[in-house]
């Protein structure tokens, strides 16, 4: 009897590439698998024979981060999330992370991606999400929409959950800028406790300051805004090599993960930095949160680019 030909745990693989810069995107979770430029690669991703480790460039909606106990209201609802970090008691990065995704167009230099989500338990509404991709001289451009098309309003919040790395450069080495003026403070679950400027303190990364031994699973809010109202986070190696993650209006806070808490290789090899439309636990604290009334459509825009700002 023939064996079937064996399929990568994130299913298909798409390949873009414009301007040096290469991209591949996967069907499972919709998600960014590698990202390199002139042959460096700047994200840290994974083989495609490999299951997505830790979240790598993974989609976070309807919900980016931890919902408490998996438990908010919304309207005269109460809901039940399904606990998706049992061992913390949390609703972790959404409900469309491991699910597929499907081919809507593909160009050399772009592909785009949907999902519809349907109503559920814990999420009783449906949202149509795409993603689009799309590489060039300016690096990689991440466009994402969110319609809701039932009848009833609905919450919402996005993000993404990419790992940066300057290839041969140590975590502890790394210089690193993150614009926000104010830090979460959370328990030992991970989940907001209050917030505070960082200013004086050690997490003040509002000008460029090296990692060092810094543990960082941290939110950063009150972000100093661009002349278009965007920000950016930037990664930047002794020798002044660099890569920029940047955001657009819609985006009010930041994310950063110093991976302290995988294992083997990828222990620390790496930052994730990640743009957020809202704060941890923000079903509960409603802070940010987007409201989608019945055929509305949200949309934002990341991205990566070599070099810093």
């Amino acid at each position: 009897m023939q064996k079937a030909a064996s399929r990568p745990p994130s299913g298909a693989q798409w390949t873009i590439s414009a301007a040096g810069h290469e991209a591949v995107l996967v069907e499972v979770g919709g998600g960014l698998r590698t990202y390199r430029h002139d042959g460096v690669d700047y994200l840290d991703g994974y083989a495609a024979d490999e299951l997505c480790p830790g979240g790598a460039g993974q989609v976070l909606a309807p919900w980016p981060n931890r919902i408490r106990d998996g438990q908010y209201a919304f309207g005269d609802r109460s809901l039940q999330l399904t606990l998706t970090e049992p061992t913390r008691g949390n609703a972790l990065h959404g409900l469309v992370n491991w699910v597929p995704w499907h081919l809507i167009e593909q160009a050399d230099d772009a592909v785009t991606l949907g999902y519809d989500l349907p109503p559920q338990p814990g999420y009783p509404w449906a949202l149509r999400l795409r993603n689009r991709y799309v590489v060039g001289p300016e690096g990689l451009r991440v466009e994402h929409e969110a319609t809701n098309v039932g009848g009833e309003r609905c919450p919402f919040g996005y993000s993404m959950h990419p790992y940066l790395q300057l290839p041969g450069v140590a975590v502890d080495d790394l210089a690193m800028r993150v614009p926000g003026k104010l830090r979460v403070q959370v328990d030992g679950r991970l989940l907001p406790v209050g917030a505070t400027p960082v200013a004086g303190t050690e997490y003040d990364y509002t000008s460029p300051r090296r990692i060092g031994d810094a543990v960082l699973d941290t939110a950063f809010g009150d972000v100093v805004r661009d002349a278009d109202g965007g920000s950016s986070v930037t990664l930047a190696a002794p020798d002044d090599a660099a890569v920029t993650v940047w955001a657009d209006r819609e985006f009010g806070w930041w994310q950063v993960y110093t991976g302290d808490t995988l294992g083997g290789e990828r222990h620390r090899r790496s930052v994730a930095i990640e743009p957020m439309t809202c704060p941890p636990d923000a079903y509960r604290s409603g802070k940010d949160v987007i409201t989608l009334e019945p055929g509305d459509t949200w949309r934002g825009a990341w991205g990566i680019r070599p070099g810093a700002n």
